[in-house]
């Protein structure tokens, strides 16, 4: 399985694999997973890594949103912060863009979850890899990532 897996098997905590034929086509890698899944697209969520003032950080937001850069910088106390490049995204989670994971990074980064997880009682993130999401707790997704919840969507 993939280190998000194992990262979540490590910590003991509940969750679900969900499994769909991934479109190589495909643009939109959360709005896939909520179509494939049957989902609302509010309940589904992706992982964004951003730059704040230098340093990578993990930003976790609604597919049907879009991640507001001013309030992430806010909530890690930066001043600014700007998408991630593509590569460096890649590298320091070990992970492929449209699979990367809040869970089981390669490097433990400052994580920021938007504020609307706590509107669901289980939520669905990517499981490492395009094609899987892994269904979980709000709490337990915090817990695991270490993550702050701000108001990140818009």
């Amino acid at each position: 399985m993939t280190p998000a897996v194992v990262a979540l098997r490590s910590a003991g905590v509940a969750f679900t694999v969900h499994e769909y034929a991934h479109d190589p086509r495909s643009s939109s890698f959360g709005l896939e997973a909520a179509s494939e899944l049957g989902l609302d697209p509010d309940r589904v969520y992706k992982t964004l890594m951003a730059d704040a003032d230098g340093r990578l950080v993990v930003a976790v937001v609604p597919v049907s949103g879009k991640l507001d850069l001013k309030a992430l910088a806010r909530a890690v106390g930066a001043s600014k912060a700007a998408m991630a490049e593509v590569k460096d995204a890649e590298r320091a989670t070990g992970y492929v863009a449209g699979g990367i994971s809040p869970l089981g990074q390669k490097r433990q980064h400052a994580t920021v979850v938007d504020e609307t997880v706590e509107l669901w009682d289980t939520v669905y993130v990517s499981g490492g890899r395009r094609g899987l999401d892994v269904e979980i707790a709000p709490a337990d997704l915090i817990e695991v990532t270490g993550a702050i919840v701000a108001d990140l969507a818009r």
